[in-house]
């Protein structure tokens, strides 16, 4: 068995013993656990991490990426990140989570994690940090309605505004206040009030931001919702590329759904929406700007045949441009938008169209992903270069996930080549 780390820079090897010691212990209750009920297995370790008492929540993630990019010199980086959280049971309506969340390299740490100045080194946006990841109490005493307070978790619609970044390290959470009500039939109101982001970069963003989401489902056609972020930060050095930067005001409105066009046998996609955006409160710019996103496809529904699950879709997404101050989304989950090479989490000053093709479908119990991309500046000509998309999906029961995934990006006329690949091992619980 590899040892924990003992050697390093302090802060990095803290964090490596902590992260080390805390997967093995985990490991170690779960197995020893399960193993006094029977055979270990993934239910009995399930079972075992639960009961009248609450629940144990562990979710273990190792992830191998290599980076190349013109310009720069290309690395690797292996971060394994441990998430380790406690449930309580409901007593008079009141429910408390508590989640620890580190990462740290295990042997590959050459790189540029955004906060050890490596920049020599091409990005791995995973820092060696640790942190409280949720610690919130949830009060559910109003039938069909949870109101929670704390560090928590928050995912609305697609992320492409407010997500928690699942895909790194570590995740974005929120200081807040959130009320969730589906009372009424068919209908369903998000509202929440934040006054911190614990970011992904494992660091503290204060603001005063209201966000409201308010969808309804039509019945066998689709969920319409309506939205109204107003992101206010308070602190101009954390608040975008120049001060305030980020404090914006978003509303809009998003149509997603389904309908079947041969019964049980195929099935039209379509998704549209539209969203204005302006400057708010000390953000020293005036301007505003556009957001639409459409797409439409075909899914081919499960089977009992080799092939299955299989999709096609074409998508149009515009971040719109306004005398140079182009449309933000500093609190989305980026990465799922506009290519893995990333190199689109900040919108150009002059907008982005993004014209894009998706093909999936499951090959033996292998999920596969393939999306191509062709980038335009919204403002002027610009083309701004394409890129090219593959991922490879395999699942182990519920609790063990294999993942391999590409990224291509081919410059014409923004930033340069980059090529980007990654292997991941889950474990969660």
């Amino acid at each position: 068995m590899k040892k924990c780390p003992t050697r390093g820079a302090e802060g990095s090897r803290s964090m490596a013993r902590i992260v080390c010691w805390g997967t093995l212990l985990a490991l170690l209750i779960a197995m020893e656990t399960a193993s006094a009920a029977g055979p270990i297995s993934s239910e009995s370790i399930q079972d075992a991490l639960k009961g009248d008492w609450g629940q144990v929540t562990f979710d273990l993630r190792y992830r191998f990426e290599h980076v190349e990019q013109d310009g720069i010199q290309s690395t690797s980086g292996d971060p394994i990140r441990l998430r380790l959280g406690y449930l309580t049971p409901v007593w008079y309506s009141l429910q408390a989570f508590a989640e620890f969340e580190g990462n740290t390299p295990v042997f590959e740490d050459d790189y540029n994690d955004t906060t050890n100045g490596k920049t020599e080194y091409a990005v791995i946006a995973d820092p060696s940090e640790g942190e409280l990841n949720q610690g919130w109490l949830a009060l559910t005493a109003i039938p069909d309605t949870v109101i929670k307070g704390g560090r928590q978790r928050i995912n609305l619609d697609n992320q492409r505004f407010i997500g928690a970044v699942g895909w790194r390290q570590m995740e974005q959470t929120f200081d807040a206040v959130n009320l969730l009500s589906t009372s009424l039939e068919n209908f369903s109101a998000n509202a929440s009030f934040v006054w911190n982001v614990r970011t992904i970069a494992s660091k503290d963003v204060n603001m005063l931001s209201p966000l409201l989401n308010l969808a309804y489902v039509f019945e066998d056609i689709g969920t319409l919702t309506g939205y109204g972020y107003l992101l206010d930060y308070d602190d101009p050095d954390d608040s975008g590329p120049f001060e305030y930067a980020f404090s914006t005001q978003t509303y809009g409105l998003r149509f997603n759904g389904s309908r079947a066009v041969r019964e049980e046998s195929l099935a039209l996609l379509y998704t549209a929406e539209y969203a204005y955006q302006s400057d708010y409160q000390d953000n020293p710019e005036d301007y505003s700007a556009d957001y639409f996103h459409f797409i439409g496809g075909l899914s081919a529904p499960n089977s009992d045949s080799f092939l299955t699950n299989i999709s096609g879709k074409i998508g149009y997404e515009l971040l719109g441009s306004d005398s140079g101050v182009s449309l933000k989304t500093p609190l989305g989950t980026n990465h799922g938008f506009n290519g893995w090479a990333d190199q689109f989490l900040t919108v150009p000053p002059e907008g982005l169209q993004d014209f894009y093709g998706m093909l999936g479908a499951t090959i033996a119990g292998i999920k596969v992903d393939l999306i191509y991309h062709d980038f335009e500046s919204d403002a002027g000509s610009s083309d701004y270069g394409s890129e090219f998309d593959a991922m490879l999906t395999k699942k182990f029961g519920k609790n063990y996930t294999l993942l391999a995934k590409y990224a291509n990006y081919d410059a014409d006329e923004f930033k340069a080549d980059v090529e980007k690949f990654w292997i991941q091992f889950t474990v969660a619980y």
